[in-house]
C-alpha cells in the first residue's frame, strides 16, 4: 500500500499600487485595493469556492478515506476576511471535517528564513497564532516559502518545534534516490521530510491542459494507474502544487474540475493507494536516510534554487534594503508599522523583478501587475524608502 499526500498552497500577495517619486512624504497607503478586491474576488469565484465544495463533498463521499493538506498564507487570510469571508467559512468547513491539516509557514509568505532566525521564528508564530484562530488547528507540520529548504533551514524549523518539513524533490539534491520516502534533516534528525515528486505533481499542476503533451489528455483512471504502478515505486507519493491550479492556472473548461471530481475514487479502486495528511505520512513511514542540503533549494523554476527572488542586482538591493529596517521595526514595536513590514516581506514582490524570462516567463508573469522588472523594482523602492522615512520619524518621537 503507497501513500499519497496532495498538498496545496493558497497564497495571495497584497498588491502595492503604482507609487510615484512624488508620493512620497504625502501618500503612506501604499496598496492597489482596487486590484486586491478584484484578484481576490475572481480566484474565489473561480477556485477558492469551487474547489473547496468539491474537496468537502469528497471527504463525505469517502467517509474520511480522502484526506488532503493545506498552507494558507497570513495575507490571504487578511483577503478573505476583507473581500471574501465566504471563502474563509468554506476552508473553516474543511478544517471541521478532521481530514484536512493545516501547515505553519511565514506568516507574508515571506524570504525570511533567508534573512534573519529571529524575524523567520517571529512570522511563523504570528501565522501558527492565526492558523489556531481561524481553523481552530495548532499546525505541527511546516512548509516553508516556496519550498525554500537547507539543512540550517531544516534544522531551525525543527528548533521551532516542528516534526515534519515539506521540501522539494530536486534532482541535485536526490540524485539517485527516489522523492517518494520519507528522510530526515541532516543536522536535527527528528525532523522528518517530505519531498514533492515533481514530475508527478507538475503532470497536474503545468501540464494537464498542454494538449501537446504526450499523455493527454490525463484522466483520474490513467493517473491512478501511473501512481500504482511499479514503475512509481516507495513509500509515499507527494503531490505539492499550488491551490490555484484549480480553476485558474488550469481553468475550469480544461477538466480539471472534472480530474479531481474522479481522483479518489481511482486511486482508492486500486487497492494499492490510499491518502493520507502531511503529519500522518511523515509518522507512518519511517526516514529511509538523511538528506543532505547544504546550499539552498525551492520548488521554483527549473534551477529549483533562490534566483526567482535573489537573482539579480535589483532583487537583492530591495532585500538587503528591507532587511536592514528589521531592528527599528523591532523597537518601534508598532502594529501599524508591523503590518506594513509584513506586506512588503512578501516574495511576490522580488519574484516581479525577476529578469529569468526564457524558461520559466509564464510563470513570472501570472498575475504580474509590471510591465518589467524594473518597473516593479522602482515601484517596491518608492514605497518602501517612503516607509523608512516615516519608521524613522516615528523612532524618533518615540525616543525623544
Amino acid at each position: 500500500m503507497k501513500t499519497v499526500c496532495l498538498y496545496f498552497q493558497v497564497h495571495q500577495p497584497w498588491r502595492l499600487k503604482k507609487y510615484r517619486f512624488f508620493n512620497m512624504g504625502k501618500d503612506h497607503n501604499y496598496l492597489d485595493d482596487l486590484l486586491n478586491r478584484s484578484i481576490m474576488q475572481k480566484v474565489a469565484r473561480q477556485c477558492y469556492l469551487p474547489m473547496n465544495a468539491l474537496l468537502l463533498k469528497l471527504i463525505r463521499e469517502n467517509g474520511g478515506k480522502f484526506r488532503c493538506s493545506f498552507s494558507v498564507t497570513g495575507s490571504a487570510i487578511e483577503q478573505f476576511r476583507k473581500f471574501a469571508p465566504e471563502v474563509l467559512a468554506s476552508f473553516k468547513e474543511l478544517a471541521d471535517t478532521g481530514c484536512v491539516e493545516f501547515l505553519a509557514e511565514t506568516y507574508s509568505h515571506s524570504l525570511a528564513a533567508l534573512a534573519s532566525k529571529e524575524d523567520f521564528a517571529r512570522q511563523v508564530q504570528l501565522h501558527v497564532e492565526t492558523v489556531q484562530k481561524e481553523f481552530g488547528k495548532t499546525p505541527t507540520a511546516f512548509r516553508n516559502t516556496e519550498l525554500i529548504y537547507s539543512d540550517d533551514i531544516g534544522a531551525a524549523v525543527a528548533e521551532m518545534g516542528f516534526h515534519t518539513m515539506l521540501a522539494e524533490g530536486a534532482k541535485h539534491v536526490l540524485g539517485w534516490k527516489s522523492p517518494n520516502f520519507v528522510y530526515a534533516n541532516a543536522i536535527d534528525q527528528r525532523m522528518r521530510l517530505l519531498l514533492r515528486n515533481y514530475k508527478l505533481s507538475d503532470d497536474i499542476a503545468f501540464r494537464f491542459s498542454n494538449q501537446g503533451w504526450d499523455q493527454w489528455p490525463l484522466t483520474a483512471a490513467k493517473f491512478a494507474g501511473w501512481l500504482a504502478s511499479e514503475d512509481t515505486p516507495g513509500e509515499v507519493i507527494n503531490l505539492f502544487m499550488d491551490y490555484e491550479t484549480f480553476g485558474e492556472h488550469q481553468t475550469a473548461d480544461t477538466g480539471i474540475f472534472e480530474f479531481m471530481r474522479s481522483l479518489p475514487a481511482a486511486l482508492l479502486a486500486t487497492n494499492e493507494l490510499e491518502f493520507a495528511t502531511v503529519s500522518e505520512a511523515a509518522a507512518k513511514y519511517q526516514p529511509v536516510s538523511v538528506l543532505h542540503c547544504p546550499h539552498t533549494m525551492s520548488w521554483a523554476d527549473e534551477e529549483r534554487d533562490v534566483t526567482a527572488w535573489l537573482g539579480n542586482e535589483l532583487q537583492n538591493e530591495a532585500f538587503s534594503k528591507l532587511y536592514a529596517l528589521k531592528d527599528k521595526i523591532a523597537r518601534l514595536g508598532n502594529p501599524d508599522f508591523d503590518y506594513v513590514w509584513n506586506f512588503l516581506q512578501t516574495s511576490d514582490h522580488f519574484y516581479y523583478m525577476a529578469t529569468k524570462w526564457l524558461s520559466d516567463g509564464d510563470v513570472h508573469s501570472y498575475f504580474n501587475p509590471y510591465d518589467s522588472a524594473y518597473d516593479a523594482f522602482i515601484n517596491y523602492m518608492n514605497v518602501l524608502s517612503d516607509f523608512i522615512i516615516e519608521v524613522d520619524k516615528a523612532l524618533a518621537a518615540k525616543e525623544a
